[in-house]
Parts: C-alpha cells; structure tokens; sequence
C-alpha cells in the first residue's frame, strides 16, 4: 500500500486558495494505486495532471511509477496551486515534477503531441451558472457549468492528441457529468476505447473514474 502524499505543510490559508483534497481526490488516488502494476509496467516516460491543485495524485504517481523514471508535469490555472504542487513534490522527495500555469494544456501543445503516457483530470465538474466557468482563484477548481460539463467538453478534443499509443487517460466524473455519455463521445468522435473502471458514493455525489486508451 502506497501512503496518501504527505501535506502537512499546507494550511488552511492554502485551502483557501486551492482544492484541498476530498473524496474525489482519494478515488483517484486509489484507482492509481489499483492500476500500480499495469502503471509500472507501462514504463511511462512523459505524465501529465491536468489541474493539479495541491499536487497529491501526481506526487502519489511519482511514487508508483519512480520520481526518475520519468517527467512529471502539472497545469494549473490558479497560481497557488502551481505553488502547492510543487511545495508537496518537494515535501515528499519528489523532484521531479515541473508544475505550468496554464488553462487546460495550452501551453504544452503541440510540444507534447503524442508523448503522453499517463494523464490524469479530476475537473472542475460541480453543476453550477456558466458564468461561473473561467475564473483563475479557486472557484476554477469546481465551477462546471451546464451539466459540470463546460470544462470537461473543452478538455475532450485533446485527449487523442496528448496520447502517446500507449497512453492512458484517467479522468473523474459524477453522476450530473452523465459518464457514459462522455464514454460514448470519446469512442464514437475520437476512437479512443472509454470505460467506467471504479465508482464510489460520496454523500449525494456518485463519483466514477473513466479509463481511457486509444484503441489497439
């Protein structure tokens, strides 16, 4: 059993500012964990987290797969979070990860076109106005929109170019999110092979983890 990323050097000053970890969090966490062997075995060179926030899932990967054994990236909007991202990379002898302030992955395409063996979203996915969508503080960590789909959709046409062939694609969704819909529309507009692989009841909230790979 790998230990959850220590992050004790965060406050609640930091949670203030950033996503501090939750349900959502630890159900991702632990479908790494489930899928460590088929992750080491992949032998990753490039992973990359979208919204990394405090930085824990890609820590925990880091420590799965070996902090040397490839590079690490995180986007963030926020620029705290880049910040605590990094500070618990450090925190848990992680230096490996190299954290980007950037909206989704604009600043890493085309760079990373295809390089991308393992790539994780827990998106902003909460039912909320659209207006709310777009901001850069911590509301970016769960402001969804429509259906908490706004954010979701946009990350969707990038999912295919950001693979490698190898690649494998963790993204969380709640039952408002309609998942398989989102299986539906990865398979029939982007010939990606989706499936719902762990789910998990968090009060009101159904929280699900869709796999994601390009088909063989």
């Amino acid at each position: 059993m790998i230990p959850t990323p220590d992050l004790s050097h965060l406050t609640s000053q930091d949670f203030d500012r950033i996503y501090e970890p939750a349900e959502d969090t630890f159900l991702l966490l632990d479908c790494l964990e489930e899928d460590a062997s088929q992750l080491q075995d992949l032998q990753p060179r490039v992973c990359l987290e979208i919204g990394s926030g405090s930085g824990c899932v890609t820590t925990l990967l880091a420590k799965i797969i070996g902090a040397h054994n490839a590079i690490y990236f995180t986007t963030d909007i926020n620029p705290y979070a880049c910040k605590a991202t990094r500070e618990t990379a450090v925190r848990n002898a992680i230096h490996t990860i190299e954290p980007v302030r950037t909206s989704l992955t604009e600043a890493l395409l085309p760079r990373l076109a295809g390089q991308v063996d393992v790539l994780c979203f827990n998106p902003p996915y909460a039912v909320t106005p659209p207006e709310e969508v777009g901001s850069v503080g911590i509301e970016a960590a769960w402001a969804g929109g429509i259906d908490g789909r706004q954010v979701i959709d946009a990350m969707l046409p990038y999912v295919e170019k950001l693979l490698s062939p190898k690649g494998v694609f963790y993204l969380l969704l709640i039952n408002e999110n309609k998942p398989t819909e989102v299986a539906e529309i990865l398979r029939a507009n982007y010939g990606l092979q989706a499936e719902i692989v762990m789910q998990r009841r968090a009060g009101r909230e159904k929280q699900f983890i869709l796999k994601v790979q390009k088909s063989s």
